[in-house]
């Protein structure tokens, strides 16, 4: 197998290098930025499969198939876990968020290996992958939550909802009535459930209603400070490595 990385973090190209060889899967070359790769493709037979990180130190990676005619499979490795890229994972080899897992990346290999005898690769197309990271695959979100309370279900709709938080190994919801609930599920469940237009997950512990944040204030080491309509409880704080994204989703 012919495979390439395309990472502009050389401590993780390495990285991801070593996890292929114990695939026994020899990776040489290992491109940094969009120039770079541009000038490689030019030049070079293309190969069957590209480690792909979404963001690069010129650009983002989407912008090479914007010049180049890539015919590779691709198999993401990013930082970046928004739901848009998320449903593009239905349409590649894989999505493997950073930090990698061994596991999953030899999953994915095996998919692409699975998928060679079944069926010609499917070449991917620039403009195909732009129009699913601007609109998200269609589909029904969740309109409400059944929570108990003592003996009784309640009813909460989802435009009530300010936020969804994780505390002490419980997941919760906030009301604009400055109600917590505790839920039955986790936050990485609920990023399947919930609309990507009006909730953001901002860091770890927080996902936030667009409708519900009331101002933004710049915080210490490059993040921002989220103030609620009525959640109060603790620092609402949007990740350094989110705020970019952050900003471009309340546009």
């Amino acid at each position: 197998m012919n495979v390439i990385i395309i990472e502009d973090e050389k401590p993780s190209a390495r990285r991801l290098q070593r996890m292929l060889n114990k695939l026994e899967i020899n990776a040489e070359v290992m491109l940094h930025s969009v120039e770079e790769s541009l000038e490689w493709f030019q030049n070079n037979e293309h190969p069957d499969v590209i480690f792909l990180d979404i963001q690069l130190s010129d650009g983002l990676s989407f912008e090479i198939f914007e010049h180049v005619d890539v015919k590779s499979a691709i198999i993401f490795t990013t930082a970046y876990d928004e739901y848009a890229l998320q449903a593009f994972k239905l349409n590649s080899i894989d999505y493997l968020l950073k930090p990698i897992d061994e596991d999953d990346l030899a999953k994915a290999v095996s998919k692409y290996k699975d998928r060679l005898p079944k069926e010609q690769l499917v070449t991917l197309d620039f403009n195909d992958i732009k129009k699913l990271l601007v609109n998200p695959i269609e589909r029904d979100y969740k309109k409400r939550f059944s929570i108990k309370v003592g003996q009784h279900l309640k009813l909460i709709n989802i435009d009530d909802i300010e936020c969804f938080y994780s505390e002490n190994k419980g997941t919760y919801l906030h009301t604009s009535e400055n109600r917590n609930y505790l839920l039955d599920t986790t936050l990485e469940h609920l990023e399947k459930e919930l609309d990507p237009n009006i909730f953001y997950r901002i860091n770890r512990k927080f996902f936030v209603n667009i409708n519900a944040i009331k101002d933004m204030i710049s915080y210490t080491n490059s993040r921002l400070q989220i103030k609620l309509s009525s959640y109060n409880e603790q620092d609402v704080i949007v990740a350094r490595e989110r705020v970019k994204d952050f900003k471009a989703w309340l546009e």
